[in-house]
């Protein structure tokens, strides 16, 4: 089980490329594990395999154990692209994602289930009836919503998010005319917030959710907040932490690992809110001598 924390700092995924040189230690000890060794160090991971396909209720029990060491973790999760893009609301297909994440929502485990909107779902009444249909589909989880349209931020669609219990993403997303601006917005009582950065790159601008390549090899998001950028967030997070039960802070420029940087980065801002003990490894040691040296000097 779960202890009691306000706010949980993490990242968005943790099968990524780069992160075997810039995260993940060399060479791999024996028994090693990618999540059992990020869960030792933030409180929060955003599975984004879930957006892709559907796992199995075996996977998601391995997940929980892999990270039950830390009994301040607990996973986020993307609602698969079936259900968001294409719109297929099929019965079966439901309870087919909802039985693969059951395991973790049974054990406490699952915080948020994070409905990822393409960019031009705008507030409509067409879109807000499908909203609602998947408030419904999914009425076992604890809903947030990613709306990086900027129509979602008025009045009557907030009510709607107030009305029906999903949650408010607020994004740090690259500007664009009609992106939704930073905001501390809490329509429940989950707060999340999704830093991707102004600079997030031609992947995150289509929305199709393919990653951005370089010769042929996933580069990522390489964005890589400064400390100014984060302090601008600190205030919105404290915020959401005064009013929210639980609050998700989770960092998806992924390139090169710098989203696990800027994470702990913000865990120390926000004064070890993460209720870490001394026994942590500090942002240095997380470096492995493999690591890109400038990347891991900005966090130390």
């Amino acid at each position: 089980m779960t202890q009691a924390l306000s706010v949980r700092c993490g990242v968005s995924g943790w099968a990524h490329a780069s992160w075997e040189r810039a995260v993940y230690p060399r060479p791999r000890g024996r028994g090693f594990h990618a999540l059992d060794f990020l869960a030792g160090r933030l409180d929060t991971l955003e599975i984004d395999s879930t957006f892709y396909q559907f796992v199995r209720p075996e996977l998601a029990r391995l997940w929980g154990a892999q990270a039950g060491h830390n009994p301040l973790f607990k996973f986020t999760a993307r609602l698969h692209r079936q259900f968001t893009h294409e719109r297929e609301l099929d019965d079966r297909s439901v309870a087919r994602f909802t039985e693969g994440l059951k395991p973790l929502l049974d054990r406490g485990q699952l915080g948020a289930l994070l409905m990822q909107m393409p960019s031009s779902f705008r507030f409509t009444s067409e879109n807000r009836d499908f909203l609602i249909k998947l408030r419904r589909a999914f009425s076992e989880f604890p809903l947030v919503a990613e709306l990086r349209h900027a129509s979602w931020t008025v009045d009557e669609a907030i009510g709607t998010l107030v009305d029906y219990r999903i949650g408010f993403c607020n994004l740090d997303q690259p500007r664009a005319v009609r992106a939704a601006a930073p905001s501390s917005r809490l329509t429940t009582r989950v707060g999340y917030v999704k830093l991707y950065g102004p600079s997030a790159g031609p992947a995150f601008a289509e929305f199709d959710d393919r990653a951005a390549t370089r010769n042929g090899q996933r580069t990522g998001n390489s964005h890589l907040f400064t400390l100014a950028e984060m302090e601008s967030w600190q205030p919105r997070i404290e915020h959401l932490r005064r009013f929210a039960d639980e609050v998700y802070v989770v960092f998806a420029n992924d390139g090169e690992g710098k989203s696990v940087v800027n994470s702990l980065q913000m865990q120390s801002l926000l004064g070890g809110g993460h209720g870490a003990s001394p026994a942590r490894p500090s942002v240095a040691a997380l470096a492995p001598a493999a690591a890109t040296p400038a990347l891991f000097d900005l966090a130390a």
